[in-house]
């Protein structure tokens, strides 16, 4: 690939190891190993506000950044779904390090897609390679020049920026400054050519390093770019050596899923912290045990069925798209509406059931010392992301149920 010879990361496993044949119930259980570490490390995490390279190296060993990496390169290439189990273990105890681990192992799939030259200028230096994103388009500024695209831009919000050598820069291109946009692409820029800019000050996921990165005026080649429309479930340019189903999906109606996981998990860690200590927990006014109060009861029933049926909602929706792709079919635009719809309604019911235990933890719940302060602040910034608003995936499902003429929307 022309342009960039790049040297990996420190961090990186310096010996390749293949992970292709690891089974989902494996990588599970690799994940749910690694919580006691996770647990201990959380609130490092968050006041270092990066993924501590310790915890980097632990997912690398364990095989998790790769679970949906293509075969051919030694990685797990499994079924979407894996997302949602390994992060929903880990942000049990650690959402931050559930959300890095999210997106950056789902940035290998999104390299699968592109060019396969492209693919292999990086995962031949290592298959374990960390790509960063920032999905925010008006952000980015992207210009057709001789023999490329020239770009610049701040984009916001490029989660596990510090841990990571190369970055998906997402932009929109016009012909003219002021024209009308022409496309909208994803820029694969190593971290030598942009400045990481330290903005990333939350009450939430504040171990993510979702910092800002900015760019001025950046060549970069064409085989370093991609349409976004590439991600639609149709053949494109990493088909032919990535012939999985995986990589038959509709990628971007599916982006949600990658950090839904992170929600589940936060609803979980609640409510089997809260409800494990209200058992053997007393009123402080009156001495009642608190498991013994009908109100507690009740809210630890409608907890539980909303947990259980976010889990229901994601799994759906992931096997849909996975039958879908084997059987070499192309998902509907109903179908890819649905995914985000359903998407958002369970990310939904995932945060409702953690506010449910937040008051049912009472004041024990608000001390520094208590993960359930972290499960509920990050729950909540979590569902920040555009992806979980049900305002604007639930408008996108309805406007094409209703026969309410609209922009296409890109999935």
């Amino acid at each position: 690939m022309a342009g960039v010879d790049w040297v990996p990361s420190a961090t990186l496993p310096k010996k390749p190891t293949s992970f292709a044949g690891v089974s989902r119930e494996e990588m599970v259980r690799r994940a749910r190993a690694l919580l006691p570490k996770l647990d201990e490390r959380a609130a490092d995490c968050e006041r270092l506000g990066r993924l501590p390279d310790d915890t980097e190296r632990d997912l690398h060993a364990a095989g998790l950044f790769r679970v949906v990496q293509p075969a051919r390169v030694g990685g797990a290439d499994l079924d979407i779904g894996i997302l949602v189990d390994v992060c929903a273990e880990i942000a049990q105890v650690c959402p931050s390090t559930s959300w890095n681990l999210g997106n950056l192992a789902s940035h290998h799939w999104m390299l699968g897609y592109f060019p396969p030259e492209t693919q292999d200028a990086l995962w031949s230096k290592s298959t374990d390679v960390l790509i960063a994103t920032s999905l925010a388009f008006p952000a980015g500024r992207g210009r057709k020049v001789d023999g490329g695209y020239e770009i610049s831009g701040r984009w916001p919000l490029s989660s596990g920026v510090d841990n990571s050598d190369w970055n998906l820069l997402a932009i929109t291109v016009r012909e003219a400054d002021d024209g009308p946009p022409v496309d909208q692409r994803f820029a694969l820029v190593h971290r030598s050519d942009y400045e990481i800019l330290d903005t990333w000050h939350a009450m939430g996921l504040a171990g993510t390093g979702s910092k800002d990165v900015a760019i001025k005026k950046l060549f970069v080649p064409p085989e370093r770019t991609l349409s976004a429309w590439a991600f639609n479930g149709k053949p494109h340019p990493g088909s032919t050596v990535n012939p999985s189903p995986l990589f038959r999906l509709p990628l971007l109606a599916l982006g949600a899923y990658v950090l839904a996981g992170v929600m589940l998990g936060c609803a979980r860690g609640a409510y089997e912290m809260t409800v494990g200590a209200a058992r053997k927990r007393n009123g402080t006014t009156t001495g009642t045990p608190v498991g013994a109060v009908q109100t507690v009861q009740i809210k630890v029933a409608e907890a539980g069925a909303r947990i259980d049926a976010a889990e229901l909602v994601l799994r759906r929706s992931c096997e849909h798209a996975m039958t879908v792709a084997r059987a070499g079919e192309e998902s509907t635009l109903e179908d890819k509406l649905r995914y985000r719809r359903d998407a958002a309604f369970a990310v939904r019911l995932c945060v409702e059931a953690v506010d449910i235990m937040m008051g049912v933890a009472g004041s024990g719940g608000l001390y520094l010392t208590s993960r359930m302060q972290r499960l509920f602040r990050d729950a909540h910034a979590a569902n920040a992301h555009v992806m979980f608003s049900p305002d604007v995936q639930g408008a996108l499902f309805g406007q094409h149920a209703l026969g309410v003429a609209g922009p296409p929307p890109l999935l």
